[in-house]
Parts: C-alpha cells; sequence; structure tokens
C-alpha cells in the first residue's frame, strides 16, 4: 500500500517527465550557445521588406497612429495593422539582422541592427524602405543570454555572436528531489536599446512619436532619440526625424536594462537600482540620484510622484528578489521607498492611474488598483494566470474601449480593461514556436 501512495504522489511534478520508480528522471530545457561571425556586409545587406511572418520568439512592442510593431527577436519587425483591436491585419515583416528594439517619430521607423542604428520610411506601409543608416555606433549587446560584439577598429568588420538554441535533457533524479525550475523561453536583453514609454515634447521638435513599453531601450524625447546599452546612453538627433544624426554618448553605471521617459526626466532601470536623469537640457541629461536595490532585473514606469518598480530573478539577472518597489519621486534628488509588494516574477509593467497592470512572467498578468500606494496587495482587480505575460502597454480610450496591449512568449494579446476586475480578451495572435530538441 505504502508503494501505491508513493506511485501516486510521483504524478503531479510539473513540466517533468518522471517514471515513477526508484530511479526518477526529469526533463530539463537548457539553452546552447554556438558561437557564430558575420561580416558588416551579410548584416547590412540582410535588411529588406517581405510577406507577413508568424511570431516565434517575439520581444519589445510599439504602437503609432493604430499600427503596432512587434520585435521579431534579433530577425526584424512585424507590422500590423491594428486600427481594429479585436481584429489585427499582419501586413509585412521587415527583415533587420540583430533587431531588438524600436522606435517611431512622424512616419519613421527607428531599429537598430547590430552596429548600426536603421531608419525606415513607414509613410507607405505597401513601399517600406530604408532612407538612413548611422554606422558603426552599437559595439555589443545580448539577445536571450548570449553576447554579441563588434570591433571596429580591428578592420576587420566582423560580428562576433552566439546562436542560443533550446535544448531538451532528461536525466535521472532523487524521486523526492524538488524539481528544477525550467529556463525561460523569452528572455529579451538587447543592449540597445502615460505610463508608457512616449515622446512628452514631440510639438517643439515638430513632430509626433508612438509609445513603447516599460522594457524599452529606445525614448524619444524633444528633438532626441536615446538608446541604452548596459553602460552608457547614446543620443540621436531626430530633429530631421528622415536623417537622424549621432550626437554624443552619456557614460553611465553598469547592468543598465531599461530607459522611461516621464516630462523632462528619464528614468534608467538597472540591475542595482533605478537612475533618476534632469534632461531639461534634451542634449545633455545630467543625473540627479539613485534609488539602490538589490542586483536583480529592474524596469521602471512613472506616474505623477511615483514610480513604479518590478525587481526579478531570472537566469540573466543575479539574485533572488521577486517584487514592487513603489517609490516615492516628490523629491527627485532624494527617491523614496513607500513599501515593497512580494510578487512571483514580475517582468514589465504600466500605468493608467488607478490602474497597475503588471507581467508575472510565466505566471501570468496582474491588475491592481494602485491608488492607495500602501494597499496595492489588498487591491488586486484581476489575476489571469493562463497567459504569459512579457510587457504590456494600457493605450486608455481607443474608440470607445481601453485597450491594454501584451505580449508574452505564447502570442500578442489585446484586452478591453474598461472594467479593469474584468479584463476582456479582444484578440490574440498566436506564437509558432519551434518544436525543442
Amino acid at each position: 500500500m505504502k508503494r501505491i501512495l508513493y506511485v501516486l504522489a510521483c504524478i503531479p511534478l510539473l513540466w517533468t517527465a518522471v517514471a515513477c520508480t526508484d530511479n526518477c528522471t526529469e526533463t530539463r530545457v537548457f539553452r546552447q550557445y554556438t558561437p557564430v561571425t558575420m561580416t558588416t556586409t551579410q548584416v547590412r545587406q540582410g535588411v529588406g521588406i517581405s510577406i507577413a511572418q508568424p511570431l516565434v520568439k517575439p520581444g519589445k512592442i510599439y504602437t503609432k497612429d493604430g499600427y503596432l510593431f512587434i520585435n521579431e527577436l534579433k530577425e526584424g519587425i512585424h507590422v500590423i495593422d491594428n486600427r481594429d483591436p479585436s481584429s489585427p491585419k499582419t501586413l509585412a515583416f521587415i527583415n533587420i539582422p540583430g533587431n531588438g528594439d524600436i522606435a517611431v517619430r512622424d512616419q519613421y521607423l527607428y531599429a537598430d541592427s547590430y552596429m548600426d542604428l536603421v531608419t525606415f520610411d513607414i509613410s507607405d506601409i505597401a513601399n517600406i524602405h530604408e532612407v538612413a543608416r548611422v554606422e558603426n555606433v552599437f559595439m555589443q549587446g545580448q539577445f536571450d543570454g548570449g553576447w554579441w560584439s563588434y570591433q571596429p577598429a580591428n578592420n576587420n568588420m566582423v560580428i562576433s555572436d552566439q546562436r542560443v538554441e533550446y535544448r531538451t535533457q532528461t536525466v535521472p533524479t532523487n524521486c523526492e528531489a524538488t524539481p528544477a525550475q525550467p529556463t525561460s523561453w523569452w528572455t529579451v536583453n538587447t543592449m540597445f536599446a502615460s505610463s508608457v514609454s512616449s515622446d512628452t515634447k514631440a510639438g517643439s521638435a515638430g513632430g509626433s512619436s508612438g509609445t513603447g513599453g516599460s522594457m524599452a531601450r529606445f525614448a524619444l524625447y524633444d528633438k532626441f532619440l536615446y538608446a541604452v546599452s548596459s553602460s552608457d546612453m547614446k543620443l540621436f538627433n531626430v530633429q530631421q526625424p528622415a536623417k537622424p544624426t549621432f550626437s554624443n554618448t552619456v557614460s553611465m553605471s553598469g547592468g543598465i536594462e531599461t530607459i522611461f521617459p516621464y516630462k523632462d526626466k528619464l528614468f534608467i532601470g538597472s540591475q542595482t537600482g533605478m537612475l533618476i536623469y534632469d534632461n531639461s537640457n534634451p542634449a545633455q541629461p545630467k543625473p540627479l540620484s539613485t534609488f539602490s536595490h538589490a542586483r536583480v532585473c529592474d524596469p521602471v514606469v512613472v506616474n505623477g510622484n511615483t514610480a513604479y518598480v518590478t525587481l526579478r530573478s531570472g537566469s540573466t539577472c543575479a539574485g533572488f528578489t521577486n517584487q514592487l518597489d513603489v517609490v516615492d519621486v516628490s523629491n527627485l534628488l532624494s527617491p523614496k521607498l513607500v513599501k515593497s509588494y512580494p510578487m512571483r516574477n514580475p517582468h514589465g509593467l504600466g500605468v493608467d492611474f488607478p490602474n497597475l497592470f503588471i507581467c508575472e512572467g510565466d505566471y501570468g498578468l496582474k491588475s491592481f488598483n494602485a491608488s492607495d500606494p500602501l494597499q496595492i496587495d489588498r487591491n488586486l482587480q484581476q489575476y489571469i494566470e493562463d497567459v504569459q505575460a512579457y510587457d504590456v502597454i494600457p493605450m486608455g480610450t481607443v474608440s470607445g474601449q481601453k485597450i491594454l496591449l501584451m505580449i508574452g512568449r505564447d502570442g500578442f494579446y489585446q484586452f478591453d480593461y474598461s472594467n479593469p476586475a474584468r479584463l476582456r480578451l479582444l484578440s490574440k495572435i498566436p506564437v509558432n514556436r519551434p518544436t525543442l530538441t
């Protein structure tokens, strides 16, 4: 009888293949890194336009004027007509080797392509084409845990990269041991790359910009495009949107991950804290203060005098902290922690106050009422657990509905959050994920 009970106890183990004998087995997912090299000529000639492609490994999301742009990690950008959120239509795919981030000013789309910044004219979606390129401005980066680098000083014009593939391995294990945690499919760390990142001062530069999510490494403000890497921020003058020019580099501490422009300030998420920059002179951002935290991954969004920072552990982030920090930034020289809330594995977030949306990675999407910063955990409005959530953009009211854009490893979702306690699914573009070998 004891033997029968032991067999039954083996059954609930998740994501593992267990043989319920004295010698159990466990199927683990791991990353395999393979060195690859390519020339700058190969990269630059790889840019082009093709027919619409399925989502495979989606990354960042960006929207402007009813159109949606979804990064396909390291491959390019999906172009989608989203003027009817209930029925989005994929239109085209922009092939961009080494792409991780997106920004749009007027009818011009900016994208990183390994070492270059590339500009596309998207005024005619049926005739998207490259119009400008700033060469050799990005020296290194990271995609899905694999690093790439470019050393133009060597005059060999070669990019050294790592191809990342996911493999499965079945290994013997102790039946009573705690199973290992699965490796994330979609850690998206590219090194260049309302509560959402948008150009709040576009009018002074004579143009309008779109909206990105909290995981963005690109941000538009005034007449500048900012692109943060792991240790610096590069500025591009986009006063003439069709002809961006490199302006200067602002050195920063290491571990930089995200950028969020809010009014005339820049909020920078890093693995060790939130950095605040004075951007009253957009050509020369100046550091104001730092809100420090444990070493973990860290995006940030801001509303009024409050910053919301998610901290998470993960394969590319040291540490074991998973929480939401609510920070008082009324005194920008001395940000103060209001309260921390435990989370499961928070990734991107967005706020359309008082609604706060937090992506919990493989654990789903949460909707909170954040009107009382000391009671956020008691004001959970809805928890959707059967989705994988990486980043969100709360768009506010669009055609009579409040639209929430959400990207995850299993697809792109759109919800109506007119009732934030009962999100209504409007549409989904699924992911065609490759089979593990």
